[in-house]
């Protein structure tokens, strides 16, 4: 007991992390929000009456130490070149990608957070973006998949160099009836092809998975842009996509996340097929969307992302074979939007125009609300955090319908993680 009160109350220290001291025009930085010390008090509420003692409870805890909250998360800067709702975000090596309901995406290039160039093409919004090595695939509004190399050696950094369905499949199929597939009344596709946009995107094992609002989930290999399989998956849109350990997990509009393995077989010529089958399904709440999906390193642990505000957690079973639901967190006072998943944090972003910062139970997957983070202006549509650790922290990148992007520093309190554990909470 007095090792853990002087753990406690001994003065905490935490580096901030250092951008660079000159900002360009279209990068401004802000000081520390003025909600984050009354963020942090509002953030736990625990009552001791409210849990099933077998014993006579243990005296109410003490107030969690001020040390604990010596430095909260910092906003350190506000990236302003979108003219539109930022939709989507994505890590690339030293480059944060942002995209818009425009066609361009902006690069911006770290650590001076500079806008480093732009690139796009095609019609309508980029819906999703996701890396693979030197790679980026854009996912947009004309159902299309759109395939980037990065190079450096070039003045032309992100070179588009194909588009998905490829000619080459195009023209493999379309001659045979067979190939192609109902849409809607009097009007068909090739199976290979997305009816409405493409939300959203994933790679995992060399493949990539495209989600769609046409409620289908179309595989893809990445070594030639070859389309492999079509699932109709949904009885809705599908919003969100996250791959590992060859199962990937589809949310929808329809209140469920679905788990596809994959599976090789081997077909009539002998040549090796890549397909998928559904697993299991995660129930959702009655009547609700669930808007994003996040797994963790292991595939062990799902989260999902719902239209009433909850986040809802599924641990998996040894074999992947079954998911028991671990947790309902009532998140927000409205829609989730968007969820990402950092080492034992997970963060939410919601409509509510706030992201909320949970500890996540390493063994059991149950959520501790953490913190909340505001600045945004508008809705936080997407996020993306930095697994490296940055002065005793992470970096949080937002991206919101008011069109600016924010990078926050999240610190890792390890006192507060003492103080929980001690009191039998994680």
């Amino acid at each position: 007991m007095n090792l853990v009160v002087l753990l406690l109350t001994k003065d905490a220290t935490l580096s901030t992390p250092l951008l660079s001291a000159v900002s360009p025009p279209s990068t401004t930085t802000t000081s520390d929000s003025d909600e984050s010390s009354s963020s942090a008090d509002n953030s736990f509420r625990y009552d001791y009456h409210d849990l099933n003692f077998n014993t006579p409870p243990p005296p109410r805890p003490p107030p969690l130490p001020a040390a604990v909250f010596c430095s909260s998360y910092k906003s350190l800067a506000v990236l302003s070149g979108h003219v539109s709702s930022v939709s989507c975000l994505a890590l690339c090596g030293e480059f944060i990608l942002s995209a818009s309901q425009g066609k361009d995406i902006i690069v911006w290039q770290q650590p001076d957070l500079r806008q480093f160039t732009k690139f796009g093409h095609g019609d309508g919004s980029v819906k999703s973006v996701v890396t693979a090595g030197n790679k980026v695939f854009t996912a947009h509004q004309d159902s299309r998949i759109r395939a980037w190399k990065v190079s450096r050696s070039s003045e032309n950094v992100f070179k588009l160099i194909d588009t998905l369905p490829t000619k080459k499949d195009y023209l493999g199929k379309f001659m045979k009836q067979s190939n192609y597939v109902q849409t809607r009344r009097h009007h068909k596709l090739l199976w290979i092809e997305h009816a409405d946009s493409i939300s959203c995107l994933a790679v995992s094992n060399g493949l990539i998975y495209s989600g769609s609002w046409d409620k289908t989930l179309k595989v893809w290999r990445i070594s030639d842009f070859k389309c492999l399989e079509s699932i109709k998956a949904h009885d809705d849109a599908i919003n969100g996509l996250a791959a590992i350990n060859g199962i990937v997990y589809s949310a929808s509009a329809d209140g469920r996340i679905k788990a596809w393995g994959r599976r090789k077989t081997t077909d009539g010529g002998g040549d090796n097929k890549i397909t998928h089958s559904l697993k299991g399904i995660l129930q959702g709440h009655k009547d609700i969307s669930i808007n994003s999906v996040v797994v963790n390193q292991n595939g062990s642990l799902v989260y999902g992302g719902a239209s009433d505000g909850y986040i809802m957690g599924w641990a998996a079973d040894e074999g992947f074979e079954s998911w028991k639901l671990v947790c309902e967190a009532k998140a927000h006072a409205t829609a989730v939007l968007c969820v990402c998943l950092v080492g034992e944090f997970v963060c939410s972003g919601s409509a509510d125009k706030s992201i909320c910062v949970w500890r996540r139970d390493l063994i059991g997957g149950g959520l501790v609300r953490y913190m909340v983070v505001k600045g945004h202006e508008g809705p936080v549509k997407c996020l993306q955090a930095s697994p490296e650790r940055v002065g005793g922290g992470f970096m949080l990148y937002s991206g919101s319908l008011d069109k600016s992007i924010r990078v926050w520093w999240i610190p890792n309190h390890s006192k507060f993680h003492i103080w929980m554990s001690y009191w039998g909470w994680i």
